[in-house]
């Protein structure tokens, strides 16, 4: 991997893009960075997560083109289609399915695995495109990479599980490659390429006498700044420049649309009743352009001003009958061309975002960590609105920086990720994770509810069976492992059920703020013990299992979208798996009735 060309995908709420590089590691090279936008007279770094298909839910177009396509459709033919915008947030704090179902701006439906795997369809072939033009006659394939997808810290496994899945349908990694494929945590990329970065590359009144210790010991969170979510995370430098979690992930969904939709309810008070509902139906296109120059206007910190469309201030003077249609005393004002919005009431579209990252950041900083710097990154963050409030809230407990680009800190710094995954050693469990299993009855310590016989041996049922705690450190030693025994000799695989907590100790499956989260089959094939390592340290959980007689290797995919959570298996509980630590001779099986499965200790 250390020399395999890669390509970063950074997936935003907002915006999306990627960047790639074809040098050999050695060299060290900046990673190349595809512009979008220059078709409609734009030049950046992202292009919107827009994209659209006919009414045969046929791929029509992605980003921009596929916004200026939609906008200029007429009314019909733009109800046949299906356009989707800040689709990414239907897998945010959801229960994932794979014929779940999200809505495009008219109300029609599409499956969102489809949506998703298109949208990376799309960037992967338009990456290939992009490379192959400039690649002197070669021509890459996407086997030849390895592939980095930018992940929000904050998403849970089945999120992370349902983008691969996305990702492998378009056709970005097959079954056979699939570890070619590597998540990246979004803070931690942009953590990665801070590091780098020179003290001229941070915005800061002392720029040229501010940049990011790299020495041992140097504590420092990184807020990432998306267009749907923040992301928080604190890392310590190690002795060799590694990084190390010293909280776990944190974060809300206030990104910057949230400030987006204030500004549009903040249109739609200060027009004539109705005014902007009707000019964004009748002129999408131009509602469009408005929002995307409050993209940029929303970075100042100053009184800004909205170039208001002929169509908008036709629109509103003839709903109201006069020339000065603005309501000045909510904090706007009209001279004839634009909208003008006053610098406090700007501030005010931001109450409700920053009020979230400052509750967050205060319960890091009460955990008695040595906090030096504070890291703003992604492009919510070139806000000098946030960057204030940040600075003024903590300024005087440590630096804030914010990377001159920090729009491209995530996609920059999963290449080099993808050159060196191990660059995070250690990170923070965000929750409790265990098994069902079944144990002898102990009338001192369970239930009586759940006391059931079983070969003539009395059970305790739906024991939560701990292997990583809420909080624990998980780095290279993150590996946690079980004998599983089958109970009967043809026996050919077991399923097991997976469950997380924020708890720390739970007792039983079913306890209070307990949730099962998966499932997965060992294939018990061939007879004997399977030994099952399951892998906490990474960006995802992964399993392996080594049959103890044979000594072949299997892949366990642990399903966290399982659409059945239950364990079904046909016949008596005999019939059944069971699991148990290496330490213990225990090879029984409990279940409540006889088709649903327990492991067993």
């Amino acid at each position: 991997m250390e020399n395999s060309y890669i390509i970063a995908i950074d997936f935003g709420t907002a915006y999306s893009g990627y960047v790639f590089n074809i040098t050999p590691s050695d060299e060290k090279p900046d990673p190349h960075l595809k512009m979008w936008g220059k078709e409609i007279g734009l030049d950046t770094p992202k292009t919107p997560t827009c994209i659209l298909f006919d009414e045969s839910e046929e791929f029509v177009a992605f980003g921009y083109q596929a916004t200026e396509t939609y906008n200029c459709m007429g009314g019909e033919n733009g109800k046949k289609h299906y356009f989707f915008q800040n689709f990414k947030m239907a897998l945010y704090g959801k229960e994932l399915r794979r014929d779940m179902k999200i809505k495009a701006a008219n109300g029609k439906e599409m499956t969102a695995l489809k949506v998703f795997t298109e949208a990376l369809r799309f960037l992967k072939d338009d990456a290939l495109k992009t490379i192959n033009s400039n690649a002197a006659g070669m021509v890459l394939l996407a086997s030849d990479f390895t592939w980095v997808l930018t992940v929000p810290a904050i998403w849970d496994q089945s999120a992370k599980q349902f983008m691969r899945e996305a990702a492998m349908e378009a056709g970005i990694v097959t079954e056979g490659d699939k570890e070619k494929l590597l998540m990246a945590l979004e803070p931690e990329a942009a953590s990665i390429w801070s590091k780098k970065l020179p003290s001229d590359g941070f915005i800061s009144e002392k720029h040229n006498e501010e940049s990011l210790d790299q020495s041992p010991g140097t504590q420092y969170i990184v807020v990432d700044c998306g267009g749907g979510t923040i992301d928080i995370t604190v890392h310590e430098v190690l002795g060799g420049g590694a990084l190390k979690e010293l909280h776990k992930v944190s974060g809300n969904y206030l990104g910057g649309q949230t400030v987006d939709r204030k500004f549009k309810q903040f249109l739609r008070e200060i027009l004539p009743e109705g005014v902007w509902d009707q000019f964004e139906q009748n002129s999408p296109s131009a509602a469009q352009r408005i929002m995307y120059d409050f993209t940029y206007l929303k970075q100042s910190e100053k009184d800004v001003q909205i170039t208001c469309p002929f169509a908008l201030g036709s629109l509103a003077k003839e709903k109201s009958d006069t020339e000065n249609f603005v309501q000045s005393e909510l904090g706007a004002s009209w001279d004839g061309d634009f909208i003008k919005i006053s610098r406090d009431k700007m501030k005010s579209f931001y109450d409700e975002s920053l009020k979230g990252i400052t509750e967050n950041l205060k319960e890091i900083f009460n955990c008695g960590l040595n906090i030096k710097y504070i890291l703003l990154v992604g492009g919510y963050a070139q806000s000098q609105i946030l960057q204030q409030h940040i600075t003024d809230q903590f300024g005087q407990q440590c630096k804030v920086l914010c990377p001159f680009r920090a729009q491209e800190a995530i996609m920059r710094g999963a290449v080099e990720f993808g050159r060196n995954p191990d660059v995070v050693a250690s990170r923070k469990s965000s929750y409790t994770y265990g098994f069902a299993v079944c144990e002898k009855f102990d009338e001192s310590k369970h239930k009586e509810e759940k006391k059931f016989t079983s070969k003539g041996v009395v059970w305790s049922r739906d024991i939560f069976r701990k292997l990583v705690e809420e909080g624990e450190d998980l780095g290279s030693e993150g590996t946690r492992e079980f004998l599983c025994r089958p109970v009967k000799a043809d026996q050919e695989e077991m399923k097991l059920r997976f469950f997380h907590s924020l708890r720390k100790d739970p007792v039983y499956v079913d306890d209070w703020g307990v949730e099962e989260v998966g499932s997965f089959i060992v294939d018990m094939t061939g007879g004997g013990k399977v030994k099952l390592e399951i892998d906490f340290g990474s960006t995802e959980i992964t399993a392996t299992g080594t049959n103890q007689i044979s000594g072949e290797t299997q892949t366990v995919k642990i399903d966290f979208m399982t659409t059945d959570r239950e364990c079904v298996i046909d016949g008596d509980p005999e019939d059944a798996a069971s699991v148990g630590t290496e330490q213990s001779d225990a090879a029984s099986v409990g279940s409540k009735t006889p088709k649903y499965v327990e492991g067993t200790d």
